[in-house]
């Protein structure tokens, strides 16, 4: 046998080994998966298949993409493929419960007609104008329907947590029943600063998505009774009597959601200046279940204080803007355990009191970069640059959000007033279960979240954890924590960490030559305005020789800073372009070149094997 039939029957037999593999992966292992990727991008998370276990009558869930429609659009072809690929993943880990179809509606056709009827979002982004659809809907046994109307791709980090969601709802659970409580216009108005009309807050908008809201404000005289889950936002001017009522409410187990402030700077007309602190009260009820709460003095972090814009354009940080990161954020909790990051401004401390029985468990801590400044000097300090000067480190790490279990006293000896009369004072607990959160201005948009109108639709984008840690705190205190491990998956983009170095960089320097600039503006103007108040004859501006030279100098010398400025921008830019090229010349290039080299060293050594078996037998 000669080397050309050796090979020929060696390749036809890996053909015929090809197909048969195939096969038997088709037959028998067409449901084993297994996921490699770091976060667990193409598996379903542990909540979404808890989901997936409670269903009693069978989901169909209908995906609509405009296939045709959208052919050399790559980008969103592969989030459309990716989607597809997690739907198909629901579906087989369903066991038959979910059904899903696969729609392309092209235009003027009945499935067009049918995305239309279920409300999905119609973007006219194809390349002639045609409209491209990128959407789910569910429908449930009793005819409830619901949708996503288009997957954006700049929201991927949250795509299984938005499937789940929406089957979990199709699920038909016992609704959970959450009476909020607050004086605050969570539902939009009219901003008496710009004269608009502001949306709904966003995290008050996902807790009508959810759950049963019933808003109550401070003149309420009780609590609603059928009431699971209770939220205090900036409690303010509370009654005697529901003070009691809510005192009581968590003497019997009831589960408490609380968000106080020693300044609540979000606050329209407090944002306005000119007004003292605008903090929440609780009364006594902290006190008296065995918890300090400081709402007298705001808590500065040197470490965690947030970069923001000054009224002169350039950038500061704000000892009392926070930006608290996984380190400062419980990892054994399940309310926080896969947070990155809260955004937040003038934060209290809780603390738990010496003799307390409370269980007492930090969830949000500041670092140890800290200071305190007195609630009304905080208020009236307008310039961030003057925190910082203030500032003097205690090196304390202090609790900002805090949960509180076990064992209680009641803050009242007993009912007062009329409330004496018939009712039964609960003195004791030991099923206390409250979370008690030392800021308010978190919940702002402002601080974590964007809204945008996409084709009529409008898009939260996420930049901070907070309307995470909220859901996820009502989600279990409400008792389901299914869908808080598929919101905490974190985000599935891969960041380029060599590149954010050198932005850093780049920024550092960038800040540095900015204040140089600056300080030498000032000098100038400071120079101009003492050569103005120097008249010459007849009253007119005369500029000696020496100082005209002066002026010139600088100028020329601000040309000059200008000019390292752009180039500091220039060999950032450079940096990033040839690390940029580099990664494309190995994708594009190495990889393959690599795998050809392979694959002819494999080849060579098939032949040489084959010489050699050819010699042997000769």
């Amino acid at each position: 046998m000669n080397n050309k039939t050796i090979a020929w029957f060696g390749g036809l037999l890996l053909a015929v080994l090809f197909f048969a593999l195939v096969f038997l992966n088709n037959q028998f292992l067409d449901g084993v998966r297994l996921d490699l990727t770091e976060n667990q991008v193409y598996s379903l998370s542990s909540g979404s298949e808890q989901i997936l276990n409670e269903i009693d009558e069978p989901i169909n869930l209908y995906f609509f993409f405009s296939d045709d429609a959208s052919k050399g659009m790559t980008s969103l072809r592969n989030y459309a493929n990716r989607v597809e690929s997690l739907l198909q993943e629901y579906s087989k880990a369903a066991d038959g419960k979910i059904r899903l179809h696969l729609i392309d509606p092209e235009p003027f056709s009945e499935a067009e007609d049918q995305a239309t009827e279920f409300g999905l979002t119609a973007a006219t982004i194809g390349p002639a104008g045609d409209a491209i659809y990128l959407g789910l809907a569910g429908t449930n046994a009793l005819d409830d329907q619901l949708t996503i109307g288009f997957f954006d791709p700049q929201k991927e980090s949250f795509l299984e947590y938005e499937v789940s969601k929406l089957i979990y709802q199709l699920t038909d659970p016992e609704p959970v029943r959450v009476t909020l409580l607050t004086d605050l216009s969570l539902s939009g108005g009219q901003n008496p600063m710009t004269g608009r009309f502001d949306p709904p807050m966003t995290f008050f908008t996902q807790l009508q998505q959810l759950y049963e809201v019933q808003q109550i404000g401070s003149d309420a005289a009780e609590l609603p009774q059928e009431t699971d889950v209770l939220i205090l936002v900036h409690p303010q001017n509370l009654s005697e009597s529901l003070l009691y009522d809510i005192d009581q409410y968590a003497m019997q187990g009831g589960r408490v959601l609380a968000f106080v402030d020693p300044h609540y700077e979000s606050d329209q007309m407090a944002m306005m200046g000119g007004m003292g602190p605008n903090a929440s009260d609780l009364g006594n009820l902290l006190s008296g279940w065995g918890v300090d709460l400081d709402l007298s003095n705001i808590v500065l972090d040197a470490q965690a204080g947030l970069d923001i814009r000054t009224q002169a354009g350039g950038v500061t940080r704000h000892f009392g803007f926070l930006g608290l990161a996984a380190e400062q954020l419980d990892r054994d909790d399940v309310t926080s355990a896969s947070l990155e990051i809260i955004n937040g401004a003038s934060f209290g401390h809780l603390s738990k009191q010496a003799d307390s029985v409370v269980e007492f468990t930090p969830l949000i801590v500041s670092t140890e970069n800290t200071d305190m400044m007195d609630a009304s000097a905080y208020a009236m300090m307008r310039d961030p640059e003057e925190l910082s000067r203030s500032y003097q480190n205690s090196n304390t790490v202090y609790t900002l959000a805090a949960r509180l279990s076990g064992g209680a006293n009641s803050a009242f000896e007993s009912a007062p007033g009329e409330l004496a009369e018939g009712v039964e004072h609960i003195q004791q607990t030991g099923e206390l279960n409250v979370i008690v959160v030392a800021d308010v201005d978190m919940l702002a948009d402002r601080f974590w979240v964007q809204q945008a109108n996409f084709f009529g639709q409008t898009i939260f984008t996420p930049f901070a954890n907070n309307g995470d840690f909220f859901t996820n705190a009502v989600e279990n205190l409400g008792g389901n924590n299914a869908l808080i491990s598929v919101r905490s998956r974190g985000t599935f983009a891969r960041p380029f960490t060599v590149v954010q170095q050198l932005e850093v960089a780049a920024e550092q320097a960038f800040r540095e030559q900015e204040q140089v600039l600056q300080q030498q503006l000032s000098d100038t103007e400071a120079q101009l305005a003492q050569l103005q108040g120097q008249p010459g004859e007849g009253g007119a501006l005369v500029l000696s020789d020496e100082q005209q030279a002066a002026i010139d100098a600088f100028i020329q010398k601000r040309i000059d800073i200008r000019k390292e400025l752009r180039e500091v921008r220039y060999q950032l830019d450079k940096d990033i372009d040839a690390l940029g090229n580099l990664i494309k010349f190995i994708n594009i290039a190495a990889a393959p070149i690599i795998l050809v080299l392979l694959l002819m060293g494999l080849a060579r050594l098939t032949r040489l094997r084959a010489g050699n078996m050819g010699e042997n037998k000769a």
